[in-house]
């Protein structure tokens, strides 16, 4: 093979001054990402800080750091009382009665990992506003629900179906960490439930004879508050039936409880083939070497991981924020997958973003960042009708003189031949 010192012949002296402008153009398109992200904290960047979080919480909980990886602990142990709470981070004034208000109605919880994440200081900390619950979800009186998506979509027991060759089984209302944002929020009850196999078995009869579903997605609650042995079981029987050809686990745990991702669990999931995993990351704060770890187990058994973002007012719904997060994700091999747009539901409109600012984002991404970077911002339709992609136009007229006329990611206007 010749080597060539000066790289690929046709580059002309004018070219690579050309070449230098548009990098100079590019640079400068960017730099105001550059400056914001030094403030944006990633978690990778922040073990010291948890660890000493970690060891508050420990004393607290009367535990070591046995008791600490073991995800079972984790589980026991969710912090999910204001006494508790307060021993582990301050509370500021009056939210000690107002946790008290909004329990009365709806249910709470953390898993001491994702206590750990909190800035102990910081009222916005974006991890402390998940999780925390906040008096806004009492004062928000509207009553705004979809009893269309339990009720018209669900023609056998543990079964959502919106789709054409795709479905849902809800194997448990269990989390880890109830999310103050969660769309199930009313769903969820005040107990944790394993559905029986009794249920499980006729949701399984069901996918049997529609042989146009491909696709199934195990989710809850999560999905991963099962055991492995329960799961396990599931999968085999879908893996039995041939028109199956992937299977879906919808889990938060590689985020609010990475310790649940165990090495028998991985064992396990390796043998059923393909299967996926969308979690949710919503802040760079929450990615961790703990979560770092996590992902690599699900990935070296050939698990692949997505991650399913929620706009959220206050948290994420920044371009530089929402950029960092998926630049972050991708550092640990989570796939940005969607952004979802918040509902408009009781108790989390607090949450809600205007879409202007999702598509914002979007436009913000396209271009100025990796492809694989950019996920689908999604409108979820109401009356159960399904998630619909929401993205800026790029397309500005399609007949101009027998051309396309459109406008690139950085703001050209330019004409595209659209002949055959």
């Amino acid at each position: 093979m010749e080597i060539i010192k000066e790289g690929p012949k046709g580059v002309t002296e004018e070219g690579r001054k050309v070449a230098t402008d548009r990098c100079v153009e590019y640079k400068e398109a960017i730099q105001d990402y550059i400056d914001a992200k030094k403030n944006i904290p990633c978690g990778l960047d922040l073990n010291g800080q948890y660890e000493s979080n970690k060891t508050r919480i420990l004393s607290v909980l009367k535990a070591g750091e046995h008791e600490w990886n073991d995800w079972k602990w984790q589980v026991r142990n969710q912090i999910r009382d204001v006494a508790t709470l307060a021993k582990i981070i301050p509370l500021f004034k009056d939210e000690f009665d107002q946790i008290k208000k909004v329990e009365k109605e709806v249910r709470w919880g953390i898993s001491p990992y994702y206590v750990s994440l909190i800035d102990p200081d910081d009222p916005f900390c974006p991890v402390r506003m998940q999780s925390v619950p906040s008096i806004q979800e009492a004062l928000d009186s509207s009553i705004v629900t979809e009893p269309e998506t339990i009720l018209y979509n669900s023609p056998a027991p543990c079964i959502t179906r919106l789709y054409p060759d795709r479905l849902i089984i809800n194997v448990t209302n269990a989390c880890s960490m109830f999310c103050r944002h969660c769309l199930r929020r009313r769903d969820i009850g005040s107990e944790n439930v394993l559905y029986a196999r009794e249920s499980i078995k006729e949701a399984i009869a069901y996918i049997k004879q529609n042989t146009e579903i491909r696709d199934v997605l195990l989710t809850g609650g999560d999905a991963l508050m099962v055991s492995d042995e329960y799961l396990d079981w599931i999968l085999s029987e879908l893996d039995g039936i041939d028109h199956i050809e992937i299977k879906r686990i919808g889990t938060r745990t590689p985020v609010v409880l990475p310790m649940r991702i165990t090495d028998e669990l991985c064992e396990m999931l390796e043998k059923h083939g393909t299967v996926y995993l969308n979690t949710q990351f919503n802040h760079s704060r929450e990615v961790t070497e703990a979560s770092a770890k996590a992902v690599e187990k699900l990935t070296k058994a050939g698990v692949q991981v997505g991650n399913q973002t929620v706009l959220l007012k206050g948290i994420n719904d920044n371009k530089h924020v929402m950029k960092k997060l998926m630049q972050d994700s991708l550092k640990i091999r989570v796939r940005p997958y969607y952004i979802f747009h918040c509902k408009k539901l009781e108790g989390i409109r607090h949450f809600r973003a205007h879409i202007e600012d999702g598509l914002n984002i979007m436009e913000y991404l396209r271009g100025y960042t990796s492809g694989m970077a950019v996920p689908t911002y999604i409108i979820t339709a109401p009356a159960g009708r399904g998630k619909t992609p929401v993205n800026p136009n790029y397309i500005l007229n399609t007949n101009v003189d027998g051309q396309v006329l459109f406008r690139t990611w950085g703001g050209h206007v330019m004409k595209y031949d659209n002949e055959r």
